[in-house]
């Protein structure tokens, strides 16, 4: 696959979505795109009012991660995100959108499978250095874990580790399943993106699909150890950690 193009890197914040039926302006919405992969996180404003979150509401908020490919079609660039994990279950329609730049670090995205029109705004300080690794079990066997930094930005991702239930019909949302399986519901909520800032060794966490991680601020730093394995100590899994990006002149991050 090849390399996203340089201007689609670093962190991008949803400013407006609008739909045929709504417009929206509240959702936190971050995207970071790194040379190949991406990190997208949804948490709508319902899902942090009235105090702890429920199961219902924590189901509303989306997100995933994988790999970006980015075409030429006129009047603009078609980017499709190839979603390898998933917050919500999978659906049949491509995530694919029409990209028109209006400036450097402000695009305007509309959907060529779906009918709605996204402005995002990229964040200083989210490009430069850029990072990938892919979490390794003892066997040496892809956790699907990832961690992706751009510039002073970190996002953590940790799929579920149970299976959907055999009887999820097609097209069925997180929220729905949650309903319909209450039982469940702890197991199919265990999905972490975490998304916040790494600066002199720590890292602070500001949005999380797990709501007790925001706020909180972490030990961490990532360590390269040879051309294809690095090692991050602070509280993470101890590794080793799989290269798959390390576009950065440090050793230690």
């Amino acid at each position: 696959m090849n390399a996203v193009p340089d201007h689609y890197r670093g962190v991008w914040i949803r400013k407006l979505l609008e739909t045929p039926q709504l417009r929206d302006v509240t959702t936190f919405v971050s995207w970071m795109q790194t040379s190949a992969w991406h990190a997208d996180l949804r948490i709508p404003e319902s899902a942090r009012q009235g105090g702890v979150p429920t199961a219902h509401m924590r189901a509303s908020q989306q997100g995933f991660c994988g790999v970006t490919a980015v075409t030429q079609e006129a009047p603009g660039e078609v980017c499709t995100w190839h979603r390898r994990m998933d917050f919500q279950p999978p659906q049949a329609a491509v995530d694919a959108g029409l990209m028109v730049f209006e400036a450097p670090d402000r695009v305007i995205e509309t959907g060529l499978h779906a009918t709605y029109l996204e402005v995002w705004e990229r964040l200083p300080d989210s490009t430069g250095q850029t990072i990938v690794l892919g979490g390794l079990d003892s066997a040496g066997g892809d956790t699907q874990a990832r961690v992706l930094v751009a510039g002073r930005y970190f996002v953590q991702v940790r799929p579920r580790r149970m299976a959907w239930p055999n009887d999820r019909p097609p097209g069925q949302s997180l929220a729905d399943l949650v309903a319909h399986h209450p039982a469940l519901a702890r197991e199919m909520l265990d999905f972490e993106i975490s998304f916040g800032v790494l600066e002199a060794g720590r890292w602070t966490i500001e949005r999380s699909t797990l709501p007790a991680m925001e706020g909180r601020s972490l030990p961490c730093v990532l360590r390269r150890e040879s051309e294809s394995q690095a090692n991050i100590t602070g509280g993470f899994s101890a590794g080793p950690w799989q290269i798959l990006e390390w576009s950065c002149a440090e050793s230690n991050v």
